[in-house]
Formats: structure tokens, C-alpha cells, sequence
């Protein structure tokens, strides 16, 4: 812990970190396993679409003594079986940003059983994990990231170095070495004392897909410190600038409420609250 008394922001982050559903979610299932949960509503209408639109049976019946929906596929099917889902809740203007990228689905257990489109995974209520990388000068400041304008998500807002989804090809560690390239244009090799140090857990309602998406993710945190002289330089677009700042910026920054949910959940942790 750092000493000092724990700011107003902290509670309240933790608070919107961790928020229930608007309204109650039914358990999502395919091949089987539950993989996520879906508001009321958004899959009766996908179930009602041609065969042509979805090629896999979707159909509401229990799992485990509870009702749920389920996506009739074989295993080996899982993803083909999410692709059209994916592709069907697109169509009916019920997905988010449509990224052309997978992510992992998984079971409660955590093995996988399938991929699926980013863009369904709020939708749908699936569990994602993402990695983010606090970066320090030498002396204390830390370089902080203003999100590009046309993000799909927090747009302007502050954040840490460097944070990104961990994508269905990656490991915890290639996504960190990826994302830290893609934004901040720097060598995961190059920073000094690169060190895994915590974790923290969403659960919250998301606007994703006219607001009947879920939160469900895990981010993992690392810390490291930039060797003087070496700046970032963002290669991909989605950052608009990036700072070096005194902790007592950063912290009224924080009060203000300018970083990303995410990022200050992040820098809690780092700042030992």
C-alpha cells in the first residue's frame, strides 16, 4: 500500500467497475458450455432470421436447471456456429465495432471451445482479457496516452502507456510485446525491469450493440520503465498524443475523471490503493 489515505476516485472506480446488468441475462451456451449471457430480447429476434442468416439452430431451453439460450453446434463447429451469430446480430444492428478480429471463447473452466468476432463478445456477454503496460521515466514520472478521437470506446480519454486486447492467437506475452509495439512504438525488450504486477476484474453493463452488451474481462497489468532519451510514437492510429507526467498530475487527472474506467482501475493498483 502506498501510506497515503485512499482518494475519492478510488471507491467510486471500484464501484463502476463492478455494476449488475440493467436487466436480468440469460446464460449463453454453445456446444454444450456456457460461454456468456444475452439481454432479454436481442437473440428472439436473431432466432426469427432465415436459415440462410444464420445456418445454426438457436433455441431457448434449459442448461443446469436454469433456462438459457443455446447455439446448437457440435464442438468442432463452435466457431463457424459464432461466426454467423456474429454476423446475424451485425446485421440486426445488435453487435459493436465490427474489428475483423477473434478473440477466445471460453467455459466456465476457462478452456476454450471456440473464437469469435470482438465485436460480438459485449453482445454476447463473453468473458475477454486485456493487457495493460504502466511506463515510467526515469524519476517517477509515468507517459500516459491520449486515446485517438474516433475510438469506438472511451474517444479523448486518458490511459495508461499501453492497453490492448489479448486476441484469440495470442499469449499474455506476445499481446504485451504486440501492443506495446503497435502503440507506443517501443521494444517490450528495450524497457527496463519489465514486471507482471496484478490484475483487476470488470463487470458492467456496455453500450455495445444499442446497450445490451456486458462487460466481462480480466486485465492483466505489467509495469516498466523507459530508458532516458526513448519516446513513444504511436504506429496504428489509435492514439492522439501521449504525456509525461508528475504524480500529482496524474492523480488530478484521475480526480477529474479523465482516464479510461480501465486505466484507473490500472492505476489504483500501481499507486498501491
Amino acid at each position: 500500500m502506498s501510506g497515503l489515505p485512499v482518494p475519492g476516485w478510488v471507491p467510486a472506480a471500484r464501484r463502476q467497475a463492478q455494476q449488475p446488468p440493467a436487466a436480468p441475462r440469460l446464460p449463453f451456451v454453445v456446444a454444450g458450455q456456457a460461454v456468456g449471457t444475452v439481454a432479454p430480447g436481442v437473440l428472439d429476434e436473431i432466432a426469427l432470421m432465415p436459415a440462410f442468416c444464420l445456418p445454426f439452430l438457436l433455441l431457448k431451453k434449459e442448461h443446469g436447471g436454469a433456462l438459457a439460450w443455446h447455439l446448437d453446434a457440435t464442438a468442432s463447429d463452435a466457431t463457424t456456429a459464432l461466426a454467423a451469430l456474429a454476423q446475424a446480430l451485425r446485421r440486426a444492428g445488435r453487435c459493436g465495432a465490427w474489428r475483423d478480429e477473434q478473440l477466445a471463447v471460453c467455459n466456465a473452466a476457462g478452456e476454450r471451445i471456440g473464437t469469435v468476432e470482438r465485436g460480438a463478445v459485449r453482445p454476447l456477454g463473453i468473458a475477454t482479457q486485456a493487457v495493460h503496460l504502466v511506463g515510467s521515466a526515469p524519476g517517477g514520472r509515468l507517459w500516459v496516452q491520449q486515446r485517438a478521437f474516433d475510438k469506438p470506446t472511451h474517444p479523448g480519454k486518458w490511459d495508461t502507456l499501453m492497453g490492448g486486447m489479448v486476441s484469440a492467437a495470442d499469449t499474455l506475452h506476445t499481446a504485451l510485446e504486440r501492443e506495446t509495439w503497435e502503440e507506443a512504438g517501443l521494444h517490450a525488450g528495450a524497457l527496463h525491469g519489465m514486471a507482471h504486477r496484478g490484475h483487476v476484474d470488470f463487470a458492467r453493463p456496455s453500450s455495445d450493440g444499442e446497450g445490451v452488451g456486458y462487460m466481462v474481462e480480466r486485465i492483466d497489468w505489467f509495469h516498466a520503465t523507459m530508458p532516458e532519451g526513448l519516446v513513444p510514437e504511436n504506429q496504428d492510429g489509435e492514439v492522439e498524443r501521449f504525456d509525461l507526467l508528475e504524480t500529482a498530475e496524474v492523480h488530478a487527472r484521475l480526480e477529474r475523471g479523465e482516464f479510461t474506467p480501465e486505466a484507473a482501475m490500472v492505476l489504483a493498483g500501481f499507486y498501491g490503493w
